[in-house]
């Protein structure tokens, strides 16, 4: 009894034998203790101010006050976080809040407003598409300091001066977040959004069915994003709101630096406490983050 092997058999039989080599090779330069030791001080570098904030918010006054630097505090002291959440006319607690309210809002508004403009760019047909979109793009060209001037005068028209309407609404329409959601629909199947309307839904009940539960890598993305520009934003703040309880923590926490003396424990310590929430939210949402900007520039 004769056996006819093929070149098909042949293929399959060694396809294996073949592959497992590269792949060890690949394995092991991944595992290649120079390659950990340069990722491990490459993320040290990275962490290495935070983590000198973080040590230096647990000095007192006195050790942070002399020459000779230290990494580890010589005895732990809570003192810059003790006057800076007792003090009363430093109320960061009141800032803090402030900063998430603005934050959230800020946040929530973009993607509203992001979303549904990119779908109609990424999707829809309608006359003038190629200009208004080009146009939108070209904003992002638009030094950001060079429209301090006229949305100042916008939010004080409207009377929105001193108050966190004027830290929310003005960036909400920004074309960042319209690119990249429009990227990101460009390279969504559309045999979805078709078999979908054949099935009897109609445009915006696939939008919401189909696209929004699909794009949750680049709205998660985008989210984050928004929240640490509006979280970080010191200047725009700086010039809208006037009250001291009405401040955000950036503006705020520079109230702590006076024009002769610098307590730096207290001024990190506000940084420390600061730093949380976007530390909390990167832990949470880093897998979505990087699908999100993996799959967002794939298509053009």
């Amino acid at each position: 009894m004769s056996t006819h092997v093929t070149d098909a058999d042949v293929d399959t039989a060694d396809g294996p034998n073949r592959d497992r080599p590269e792949a060890s090779e690949a394995e092991g330069r991944s595992r290649s203790p120079w390659r950990i030791i340069f990722v491990g001080l490459l993320a040290l570098l990275f962490l290495a101010p935070m983590l000198w904030m973080a040590t230096t918010s647990l000095k007192s006054t006195a050790e942070v006050s002399q020459a000779e630097l230290n990494f580890i505090p010589g005895e732990v002291s809570t003192e810059g976080y003790q006057k800076i959440l007792d003090a009363p006319q430093t109320p960061v607690g009141t800032w803090f809040l402030n900063s998430m309210l603005a934050a959230t809002g800020q946040t929530l508004l973009v993607l509203v407003v992001a979303t549904m403009a990119a779908y109609a760019l990424a999707r829809l047909s309608f006359p003038g598409k190629r200009i208004l979109t080009g146009l939108v793009l070209a904003t992002l060209f638009v030094p950001p300091i060079s429209l301090l001037i006229p949305n100042y005068v916008i939010v004080s028209n409207l009377g929105w001066l001193d108050s966190l309407t004027a830290v929310i609404v003005p960036g909400a329409a920004g074309a960042f977040g319209v690119f990249f959601l429009r990227q990101f629909f460009m390279g969504l199947p559309i045999e979805l959004e078709e078999a979908a309307m054949l099935d009897g839904a109609g445009r915006f009940k696939t939008f919401l069915t189909i696209i929004v539960p699909l794009s949750r890598p680049a709205l998660a993305t985008l989210a984050l994003l928004t929240f640490l520009a509006n979280w970080n934003d010191f200047l725009w703040p700086l010039y809208v709101l006037f009250s001291p309880e009405r401040l955000t923590i950036q503006p705020g926490l520079s109230t702590l630096q006076s024009a002769y003396t610098t307590d730096y424990a207290t001024i990190l310590a506000g940084g420390a406490i600061a730093s949380i929430p976007v530390l909390i939210l990167f832990l949470i949402s880093q897998r979505f983050v990087i699908e999100g900007i993996a799959r967002g520039g794939v298509k053009g």
